[in-house]
């Protein structure tokens, strides 16, 4: 496993969820060009986990963007003519976040909260 990439003073440091969808593909079913890139998140460094619908990834920003675009250039390289990825990305200034605990952080919040009903 790659060592994760370090967040510069400048940088934002990005908790992501995207949902990448090839297009275009011969059958239904999308689950070879959603592991390879799967194989491309697991060579970044970056905390990913898959989902049902998509992928959770953090990391500093350019790393992140960068991984996206990896995996874009992946499935088209695997033979889908076309990729669509949804993206949505959240940033703060506010507090530190330690690299790899964003989506675990924001998981337990909600967690703690639910335990006290």
């Amino acid at each position: 496993m790659a060592s994760a990439p370090s967040t510069s003073p400048d940088e934002l440091y990005a908790v992501a969820d995207f949902c990448l969808i090839p297009m275009g593909t011969p059958g239904t079913s999308v689950a070879d060009y959603i592991a390879e890139c799967s194989r491309i998140l697991a060579k970044t460094g970056l905390t990913y986990k898959m989902h049902g619908y998509g992928t959770n990834l953090e990391g500093p920003w350019t790393a992140v963007m960068q991984a996206i675009h990896d995996c874009h250039s992946a499935v088209h390289a695997k033979g889908a003519p076309r990729v669509a990825t949804d993206i949505r990305i959240g940033t703060r200034v506010d507090r530190e976040i330690a690299p790899g605990t964003g989506n675990v952080s924001k998981l337990q919040r909600v967690e703690d909260i639910l335990a006290k009903d």
